[in-house]
């Protein structure tokens, strides 16, 4: 019995891939059994190689294995760019249609099962990835009784016998494979799970319904990798709740639009990923410079240009904190889990009414289209706050003077209408303006007004600005990354504790402000500090440098080759350290 599986499925895109494994993973979440899964796949519609990764494990798990237990391959090239990764014991399970060949350099055991011939004379080739499911729960001793409700509810409506056939293609490979094993073969047979009931989401989807419970009522966005899955999600959603969402012409109206409807007093939210946050710069300007709240979502992949566009980096935060010209405050919030995801949405509408700025709410690939295990989310942790958003009778300003919708006040945050409020006029413009919004280039009025705007994010509230793991009093060393390297850095931790090396984790939250405060007796506490990020200059380590100092102390673990980072990647360069 083993506590924890490794399963890869990989073939050319437009296989069927990603069903194959969205079948086997939902089935196993809904035993009780903890999922982290991740995709690699290529940035077309049709071909190149794709694969599913998908961990399983009977307590919680935040990162993709350093190995692999089980491969299943659809093509010889499956088998050519993933085999490393199996153990001594591991199995591939190829498609004996292509008669896959034994690489030389392994001991893993390589098993033929003709999925293309059984699933063709059951009906149709297409269930060929439903006979490579059953093969797997015959290594898996699974009863594939565990499957019939999962092809009821993703086949019951093209009819009964559909789902009947994709039952019989699963019943054929599980039978086929158990011929196949001979009686010395060591199954990979899972602990019980605990049967409890849990979500299995990517990233994005928290993101949106984060948007929903927020009090999100309209989107403006343009379709756009690894981004776009909000924007279905949404579409799908909001119009029950009496919102909408368009689909605009390019990043620049969707901004704008976000814009608008924030100003109309309209919750509103728009996502894009690194290109698109590109091109909505300007508009960030104009948000802050009006002083309109905007959320906005960036799910980072790989750059420059359209550079890596269905990969995994790290590379934005620069970007998201100096992208626009001039200068104006903002608010960068960064979850490590899906959980987060959804909680750091619902408040960053919070935040970005309550400080009246752009907030910016920071993803990656790995965390917006991986699909992990998400315990029920709460939704009395979830509030509406409006700041200084008038809700009742403005009342009436002397010689019908305009209203001051930018005053300058001790916290600098002003006080805030929406369009038609009786003695609210005021005026809106991208310049510099007074009080009253009029357009004013006096030399006193653009400090007042500068001063005010980052008056505003002097002590920006955020609940658990940094994630701390921090056992140590004094620890050897201290390792800090975002967004989801995070569960990869808490497997290695474990390993340098085991290898006695004392080890304090901090996964910041907040990247703008930055949270100084919070991380500074960390840094001070460790003799040596490891900054984990998928990026090529360290740009987190460097902001970290210009916050908190101690820049002697710190190194740089990068990797920006398009791939997350493997838990035993982060123990070998930590222990390089010492």
């Amino acid at each position: 019995m083993i506590n924890q599986l490794s399963w890869k499925v990989g073939g050319q895109q437009g296989e069927g891939i990603e069903s194959t494994g969205e079948i086997f993973s939902i089935a196993l979440n809904r035993l009780g059994y903890y999922l982290y899964g991740y995709r690699h796949f290529s940035s077309r519609i049709k071909g190149g190689h794709t694969n599913n990764k998908i961990r399983v494990s009977t307590s919680q798990i935040r990162s993709i294995s350093d190995d692999l237990d089980i491969l299943v391959a659809f093509d010889q090239e499956t088998i050519e760019l993933n085999y490393k990764e199996l153990h001594d014991k591991g199995i591939m399970i190829a498609d004996a249609k292509f008669n896959p060949k034994q690489p030389e350099d392994t001991e893993a055991s390589l098993y033929a099962v003709p999925f293309t011939e059984i699933a063709t004379e059951l009906g149709t080739s297409l269930m060929k990835n439903m006979v490579a499911v059953g093969a797997t729960c015959a290594v898996l001793n699974l009863d594939i009784k565990v499957f019939e409700e999962v092809v009821q509810e993703i086949f019951g409506r093209k009819g009964q016998q559909v789902v009947d056939k994709n039952m019989e293609a699963i019943q054929a490979g599980f039978d086929f494979m158990k011929e196949k094993l001979s009686d010395d073969t060591e199954l990979m047979e899972l602990e019980k799970a605990d049967g409890m009931k849990r979500l299995f989401m990517i990233g994005n989807d928290a993101i949106a319904l984060g948007a929903l419970a927020g009090g999100c009522r309209f989107m403006a966005a343009y379709p756009i990798t690894p981004a776009s899955e909000i924007m279905e999600y949404l579409i799908k959603k909001l119009p029950a709740l009496g919102g909408s969402v368009i689909q605009t012409e390019d990043e620049i109206a969707a901004a704008t639009m976000a814009i608008g409807a924030n100003y109309a007093g309209v919750r509103a939210i728009t996502a894009s990923a690194g290109p698109g946050l590109s091109l909505k710069m300007e508009a960030i300007g104009l948000s802050g410079i009006t002083e309109t709240p905007l959320v906005i979502v960036d799910t980072q992949r790989g750059g420059p240009s359209t550079g890596l566009p269905t990969k995994q980096e790290q590379s934005d935060l620069m970007a998201m904190i100096y992208g626009t010209h001039g200068e104006i405050p903002k608010i960068v919030l960064a979850p490590s889990t899906v959980q987060e995801a959804f909680y750091d949405t619902a408040e960053a509408f919070n935040l970005a009414e309550e400080y009246q700025c752009p907030v910016i709410v920071l993803t990656d690939l790995q965390l917006s289209l991986g699909k992990q295990t998400v315990e029920p989310l709460d939704f009395s942790k979830v509030e509406i706050r409006r700041g200084k958003l008038a809700t009742e009778e403005l009342p009436e300003i002397e010689n019908k003077g305009y209203f001051k919708r930018f005053e300058v006040t001790e916290d600098g945050v002003s006080p805030r209408v929406i369009p038609g409020m009786k003695n609210g006029i005021h005026h809106v413009t991208g310049v510099e303006h007074d009080e009253t919004g009029k357009p004013s280039e006096s030399a006193a009025n653009r400090n007042a007004q500068m001063d005010k705007r980052f008056r505003k994010v002097e002590n920006v509230k955020f609940n658990t600005p940094v994630h701390k793991y921090a056992p140590h009093e004094e620890a050897d060393l201290l390792i800090v990354g975002f967004n989801s390297t995070r569960g990869a850095i808490e497997e290695a931790m474990g390993r340098l504790e085991n290898d006695g090396v004392k080890v304090n984790h901090a996964q910041v939250r907040l990247i703008h402000p930055f949270p100084t405060d919070e991380l500074l007796p960390l840094v001070k506490s460790a003799k040596k500090i490891a900054v984990v990020e998928n990026n090529a200059t360290g740009q987190l380590a460097n902001i970290m440098k210009m916050n908190v100092g101690h820049a002697e102390k710190v190194h740089k673990l990068l990797k920006y080759d398009g791939n997350p980072f493997l838990p035993h990647e982060i123990h070998t360069k930590c222990k390089e350290l010492f």
